[in-house]
């Protein structure tokens, strides 16, 4: 998340189309530079090699970003069979070979044994923090990085279709902190063979489509026009399945000042029950959305202020 001094105020969204060869980085860097916006960041790192959403956050709406991260994604990619890379995909070195090649009935047969939450072993490259680095720096530097296995939500793993012998093209549904890589890794190690990842595609975040995102070079060609409808979504588009509670002016002007109010209407009371004690809402004004508060009993909490 970065802010730039002397930038200009954008709150919302950009639904980006990341291009392969790219760090998200650079493209942050690039959408900054085109829309001058003081405050920008993303949800959800992709690898260079890989393309597809990457939604980023403008202005106040960088205090929704937890809950794009916290969506499920979805993802089409390559596992190529026989040979694994100490990167678990296209851009690493070859550290082991296999003549077997897993046949389609037997990969099918496979996957259930991927859905549902399941244990993995995050890949040594990966941003991961170990002892203040990033794991992929100390496996650059030589180290033997091992990483704890770690819980992940996989809601769907499905065979598209095989391209031939030597690869076959998956899509996937995944909670939060799911290593494709690792997928790939770890069903060709259950099919007795070894392989790696490639043309890695994320086809959605949340309520993010890539058949609706927009491309670096538009972004660039729209230069200052690019934080204009339709290009820049609302703030609220990142909060889809939050409940919205309508408040009036003077509750509104409470929970801008940190102050909790109490719910009184019949209506907004089973909305609120309805999300359960602790649940998060979005409290929203005739002119727009206010605050993402916190359910407290009969009474809402401001957590996100959002000073539009």
């Amino acid at each position: 998340m970065g802010r730039r001094r002397g930038g200009r105020i954008i709150n919302g969204w950009i639904n980006v189309d990341k291009p392969a060869g790219m760090t998200s980085a650079s493209c942050v860097n690039i959408v900054r530079r085109t829309t001058e916006a003081a405050k920008l960041g993303h949800a959800g790192t992709l690898d260079p090699s890989a393309s597809g959403v990457l939604p980023m956050a403008l202005g106040e709406a960088t205090k929704t970003v937890p809950f794009a991260v916290n969506a499920h994604k979805e993802y089409v990619f390559t596992i190529n069979w026989g040979e694994r890379r100490d990167t678990d995909d296209e851009q690493g070195s070859t550290i082991e070979v296999s003549n077997s090649r897993p046949r389609e009935s037997d990969i099918i047969a496979k996957l259930p044994l991927f859905i549902g939450n399941i244990i993995q072993v995050p890949p040594a490259y990966s941003a991961i923090m170990v002892d203040g680095v990033r794991a992929y720096a100390l496996a650059r530097s030589g180290e033997d990085v091992k990483l704890s296995p770690r819980e992940i939500t996989i809601l769907s793993f499905e065979l598209m279709y095989v391209n031939n012998r030597d690869s076959a093209v998956f899509s996937v549904k995944s909670g939060k902190g799911a290593y494709m890589r690792g997928l790939a890794r770890d069903l060709a190690a259950e099919l007795g063979t070894c392989g790696y990842l490639s043309d890695l595609k994320r086809i959605s975040v949340g309520p993010f489509n890539v058949s609706e995102a927009i491309s670096l070079a538009k972004i660039k060609k729209l230069g200052h026009s690019a934080a204009k409808y339709p290009i820049l979504l609302p703030i609220e588009t990142a909060l889809d399945g939050i409940p919205s509670l309508n408040i009036s002016d003077t509750e509104a002007l409470r929970l801008r000042n940190g102050q909790a109010i109490q719910v009184l209407e019949e209506q907004n009371r089973k909305q609120i029950e309805a999300v359960g004690d602790k649940g998060i809402v979005l409290a929203v004004e005739t002119t727009g959305p206010v605050a993402l508060v916190r359910v407290d009993g009969i009474k809402i909490r401001p957590i996100r202020v959002l000073n539009l």
